[in-house]
């Protein structure tokens, strides 16, 4: 008989990625490193008016404890550009200062101690005649930058010829962009070549990822709603991430920034990109279960929203794929003919009526939590059928 290689893992084996991360310089933002070997780090945006302090510190510290690395906040006045040295000094993660139109307000948010400004310069007035000056007052801060290419803020000068925007405007405005603050030995940028249509997007960053080793700001702008945003960033960041291109990433969507990070974080996990947590697997709609499924998986996964280690939990309803896959999780349940045997690290451990499912899960899966050492688990994840 042929031997045929399985795969099969090693107990140590770092978990499976795609594709190598492409080599891009890597630099700080605050206390986030980005490019390079760096982990792919997570962005959104306040949605509370910059000028209101509490507000967007409140705003802030939820996103930070959703998972977000950096965290983006708009100046569009110069009572938010006040609000920046408060903001920057107690915030818990970085936080970019989002400029569009007035330069001096770029200048205000590096010496109020940002730790990074996002520039459109398609969008800020003879923003070439300022490139020196933004690049001397970042370097001597340490202030990071993100020069931010739209479809809906290109360089008009790329637009000449063009009746809508292509990858191509989008990547040559973005280089000549980078160049001009390469020129005054400023190297400490990350560039994004957003589009609100996934295809363009991707070729774009593509090509993008061809021409240079800049670290690249992954996203899908004006997304749209929570499902079809989701939709959108998932398959363009899945996409260009498989390829191992995009060093950060924000989804944007039109829900609140918490979802976003949410998003976010979900697609790196997805694809081994960030350290798994809580995963949970079920069955999709089918003829074969035998128990309410779609109510099991539902409590089980709101009773073990809270746990943040890295435990696999099998919530499955027949006989066909239940018990397989219930063995291969970290916890897991087998149901059919109105009860369920509950698997912990692939033995059965008992049998128990429908109705107790999910208090025996839930109580398994806490144990289980409590005794586990995070740095050692793996990525394992949770399975529901």
């Amino acid at each position: 008989m042929t031997s045929v290689s399985l795969g099969i893992p090693t107990v140590k084996e770092a978990p499976r990625v795609l594709a190598p991360r492409r080599v891009s310089r890597t630099f700080a933002v605050g206390d986030i490193f980005m490019g390079g070997d760096a982990p792919i780090s997570v962005q959104s945006m306040t949605t509370t008016p910059t000028h209101d302090i509490n507000a967007t510190l409140q705003q802030i510290a939820e996103l930070a404890t959703a998972g977000c690395d950096i965290v983006r906040v708009a100046c569009p006045r110069q009572e938010d550009a006040d609000a920046l040295p408060a903001i920057a000094a107690k915030s818990p993660i970085p936080v970019v200062a989002d400029i569009h139109f007035q330069p001096k307000y770029v200048f205000a948010a590096i010496e109020a101690g940002c730790a990074g400004v996002r520039v459109n310069p398609g969008n800020i007035r003879r923003f070439d005649d300022q490139v020196r000056d933004i690049a001397r007052a970042a370097n001597d801060h340490g202030t990071a930058l993100r020069i931010g290419v739209n479809a809906g803020s290109i360089d008009q000068r790329m637009m000449k010829d063009l009746q809508r925007v292509t990858p191509e405007a989008l990547v040559e405005s973005a280089v000549w962009e980078a160049s001009l603050f390469e020129e005054h030995d400023f190297h400490n940028f990350a560039i994004s070549v957003k589009h609100n249509d996934p295809v363009i997007m991707v070729e774009a960053y593509r090509q993008l990822a061809a021409r240079g080793d800049w670290p690249l700001h992954l996203g899908v702008t004006e997304a749209g709603p929570a499902f079809q945003g989701t939709i959108k960033s998932s398959v363009a960041f899945g996409i260009l991430l498989a390829e191992g291109i995009g060093d950060t990433i924000r989804v944007s969507l039109s829900a609140p920034p918490v979802e976003e990070v949410k998003v976010g974080n979900q697609i790196l996990q997805s694809l081994n990109l960030k350290p798994r947590k809580l995963d949970i697997v079920s069955c999709p709609s089918c003829g074969r279960a035998q128990v309410d499924v779609y109510t099991l998986a539902e409590k089980v996964t709101e009773g073990l929203k809270h746990l943040e280690v890295p435990l696999r939990v099998a919530v499955m309803g027949c006989v066909v794929n239940g018990p397989g896959e219930a063995r291969e999780a970290d916890l897991g349940v087998a149901s059919g003919n109105g009860k369920g045997q509950i698997f912990v690290k692939g033995e059965v451990i008992k049998t128990v009526p429908e109705a107790d499912i999910v208090e025996v899960l839930l109580e398994e899966a806490n144990r289980i939590a409590a005794t586990m050492d995070a740095a050692e688990a793996g990525a394992p994840s949770v399975a529901v059928s």
